[in-house]
């Protein structure tokens, strides 16, 4: 078993966690996205195994399979007998089923998640795809932004942060000087450079990075012939040449492609830490020693060329 990750400042949050943030968007069971279902039993196991290290920073959302990834996580918590000392809990705020994402329903969204959680306040909250309203009504009087900042004043959570995709919105939520934490997903990896310009602008701001999805969705762990999704559709051809030649690469350097892909996002001075999903226990160890894998600079050289034009970035 390894050792607890050393631990690093999130941002300016006054937070400590690792450079891996355990993902528990599979716990939930998700088949739609990542293609398998995760048993409830398996999960919990998943997450008390997640408590005993060596990462100290698990992600989840009001959202995830309808909730039941916060329920199981909860289930955890309450076998455990409460959250790990030191152990730091993100969720996020979500809209509604039937799309609404005011104010209220920002509200329900993080009574839903404490309940689930068994928790009454989460160390860090999250803004979650506010991609599905305009940015003029997620910071509009009595909408998304201002309820978190009035939960965050109520002392319901400790430290906000805006979860999403577009790198241009994400920018425009940075600039509301609300966030303290940046989480950018599929756009910082090894086929994918679009949020390159965000993460340099949110570093200067001051707000700390967590960047998820470093596999894409599964195609840069599993490979292109076991999952040619990336970002949870299919890749076409460009894409699918792009990662053929990163894994003939890594083949070439005896690198686990799953390790070059999770050490590009952790290599990156300015990313905090680097969102892992798992659904099994022991994918614990094995994302550890993903994390640790010797990298030849060589092999970087090569990565470097390997990405996908520009054309078919997410953005």
């Amino acid at each position: 078993m390894y050792q607890r990750f050393p631990l690093r400042p999130l941002g300016a949050t006054g937070l400590q966690v690792t450079s891996v943030c355990v993902g528990g968007g599979p716990l939930g069971g998700m088949p739609q996205n990542f293609g398998y279902d995760v048993p409830a039993d398996r999960a919990v196991q998943t997450v008390l195994r997640v408590f005993d290290g060596p990462f100290t920073f698990l992600d989840t959302s009001n959202n995830y399979a309808g909730g039941e990834s916060e329920r199981r996580i909860g289930q955890a918590i309450a076998e455990r007998g409460g959250l790990p000392d030191g152990f730091v809990l993100s969720t996020k705020v979500d809209r509604a089923p039937d799309g609404t994402f005011d104010g209220a329903q920002v509200r329900r969204s993080l009574e839903q998640s404490l309940r689930r959680l068994g928790l009454d306040r989460v160390p860090l909250l999250y803004l979650h795809d506010p991609e599905h309203i305009p940015f003029e009504a997620g910071v509009a009087p009595g909408g998304p932004v201002e309820e978190l900042v009035r939960i965050r004043d109520e002392g319901l959570a400790d430290h906000l942060g805006v979860a999403g995709g577009p790198v241009d919105l994400m920018r425009r939520y940075v600039d509301t000087g609300v966030f303290e934490v940046l989480l950018t997903h599929n756009r910082w990896t090894l086929i994918d450079r679009s949020a390159g310009d965000l993460l340099d602008h949110a570093h200067a701001a001051g707000v700390a990075v967590v960047n998820g999805a470093p596999f894409g969705g599964g195609i840069l762990a599993k490979g292109s012939t076991r999952q040619p999704k990336y970002a949870y559709r299919e890749a076409d051809d460009t894409v699918l040449g792009c990662v053929r030649e990163i894994e003939r690469a890594c083949a070439d350097h005896d690198v686990p492609l799953a390790a070059a892909a999770l050490q590009f996002s952790l290599r990156d001075p300015r990313i905090a830490a680097t969102v892992v999903g798992v659904s099994r226990p022991e994918r614990i160890t094995e994302t550890a020693e993903y994390a640790t894998w010797p990298v030849p600079d060589a092999l970087w050289d090569r990565l470097e060329q390997a990405a996908a034009p520009a054309s078919r970035w997410q953005w």
